[in-house]
């Protein structure tokens, strides 16, 4: 199975795509950062990220997506364009016909380092050693897109069971 995650932001948008082969190790098989320029207009930076996450995911054809869900941020400027961001990068996930599944931070830290409140350091660490990778991974964007990658691998195949039980009738509450 081949994950495509995303870090998204107006800025700097993080993507990855993370692969596991049958019972093996999961493997980072491409990641990188879209970087928009401050002071371009908003329109002409959502088309950048826009065509680099559609481009993206035609060359490297995965399963479906993980996305990080919008956090709230005490500057009202930069939650805007981060949901400006995401909004367009599902358009290009719906546009290529690939399935998103979306992660709260927290949930995305827990579920990597048992601590949903994990800095962005711990996080490239723990990213670092599951990927099983020589370095950090960096800049914290692309950490962040390997790890909602990590986190659809790891609790994808329960929300299918789960999802899969309610379908046959089997109480899931």
């Amino acid at each position: 199975m081949k994950i495509f995650g995303i870090d998204p932001g107006l800025d700097r948008t993080g993507w990855a795509v993370v692969e596991k082969t049958g019972g093996g190790p999961l493997k980072l098989a491409s990641a990188g950062l879209i970087h928009t320029e401050k002071g371009t207009g908003l329109g002409k930076r959502l088309l950048e990220i826009f065509d680099a996450v559609t481009a993206e995911i035609r060359r490297s054809a995965p399963d479906a997506a993980s996305i990080e869900e919008a956090f709230f941020s005490k500057r009202a400027d930069t939650q805007a364009n981060t949901t400006h961001a995401r909004g367009v990068i599902l358009l290009a996930c719906e546009k290529t016909g690939l399935a998103v599944n979306s992660y709260n931070p927290k949930t995305i830290k827990a579920n990597l380092s048992g601590n949903g409140n994990a800095d962005k350091r711990q996080m490239q660490r723990v990213v670092q050693l599951i990927l099983n990778l020589k370095e950090t991974p960096k800049p914290d964007d692309v950490a962040d897109a390997m790890a909602a990658a990590i986190c659809h691998l790891r609790l994808g195949p329960f929300k299918a069971a789960v999802a899969n039980a309610g379908k046959k009738g089997i109480a899931v509450d």
